[in-house]
């Protein structure tokens, strides 16, 4: 290694990019080489465009800086393997235009893991799906940058908002905080207008723009961005969970269970023991119902599923009052 000038190069290249500020001794020491070597090596780096700042005296030493363009990264094999896995699913967030970039991105870094490290991603990717809401509506990319800048910089925003009712109005805002709750944004922020905290969906927001005024922070209720967007949107959906014995090979049954959240339990030759999980009860008892015009069904538990199930198949069986009557 300290004969080595671009192992060496490469190597403190590494240790630059934690950004954390390096004494010039405890850099040699790192690298085993001597303080002068380390001089040398700095000004390689600097020749080849990476901006190193420095101190000097007794205490000097370096620290990368920020520099116009983005070097080229050193990083270790968890660090690749999560930036992979990152990027991909970047690539399915409800976020205009990300998606391509994203790829472009990952097939970069992808093409340039060694063996072990591709085959490690891999794995990750074959055994884990994403399910995309048909209600997921797409963010703005520019908006989100906006929106950003302005949580930081505490400055004021103006933007079109539609609310869930399809009313639209102008809205001037003090922004504090981007929530992510799944693949949905939503901002935190005070209505100038309603003089209160309001939640806004990023997907119903158009065209942010800087008002060109500044603010200063205001304390969100609760002292939580991520919990006050819960309590205004609502908590989640419980889910709910069945247990069916289904009269047929889990083969016959995958057209129809592709399209439902189930978990197979037991797979026999002619049975099939599958968890089944939705919002509500209501909607279990259809998913029932769905699975039965496949094959016959019944409803191990819980028990209330098995009576929401059977008061179903009563009402669908029932004849019309007209033809009980024998009127026609």
């Amino acid at each position: 290694m300290r004969n080595d000038p671009t192992a060496r190069a490469l190597q403190l290249l590494s240790l630059l990019q934690t950004h954390r500020f390096w004494h010039c001794a405890e850099l040699a020491a790192r690298l085993d080489v001597t303080q002068r070597t380390v001089r040398r090596d700095i000004d390689r780096l600097r020749d080849l465009g990476y901006p190193v700042d420095s101190t000097s005296g007794r205490y000097g030493g370096y620290r990368l800086a920020t520099g116009a363009h983005v070097p080229p990264l050193i990083l270790d094999d968890d660090e690749s393997v999560a930036v992979a896995v990152g990027l991909r699913y970047a690539a399915e967030a409800a976020i205009g235009g990300i998606e391509e970039t994203s790829l472009r991105a990952l097939t970069k870094i992808e093409t340039l893991l060694p063996h072990r490290l591709r085959r490690r991603v891999s794995a990750l990717h074959s055994s884990v799906s994403s399910m995309r809401r048909a209600d997921d509506d797409i963010v703005d990319p520019e908006a989100l940058s906006v929106l950003a800048a302005a949580c930081r910089d505490h400055e004021h925003v103006r933007f079109d908002y539609r609310r869930g009712d399809g009313e639209s109005s102008r809205r001037l805002v003090e922004p504090h905080r981007l929530v992510t709750a799944g693949r949905r944004w939503y901002l935190v922020a005070w209505d100038h207008h309603r003089a209160d905290w309001r939640t806004f969906r990023l997907d119903r927001l158009s065209e942010p723009w800087l008002a060109g005024s500044h603010f200063t922070p205001r304390e969100i209720p609760g002292g939580d961005a991520a919990g006050f967007v819960a309590r205004s949107v609502g908590s989640p959906p419980r889910h709910h969970d069945a247990k069916l014995a289904i009269q047929a090979t889990f083969a016959e049954l995958e057209g129809v269970l592709r399209w439902i959240d189930h978990t197979p339990i037991e797979v026999e030759a002619a049975c099939c023991l599958v968890q089944i999980r939705s919002e509500d009860l209501g909607r279990l008892a259809m998913t029932v119902a769905r699975i039965a015009l496949t094959a016959p069904v019944t409803v191990v538990e819980p028990a209330e599923l098995a009576d929401a199930v059977r008061q179903l198949a009563i009402h669908l069986s029932a004849a019309p009052s007209g033809e009980q009557a024998g009127t026609g």
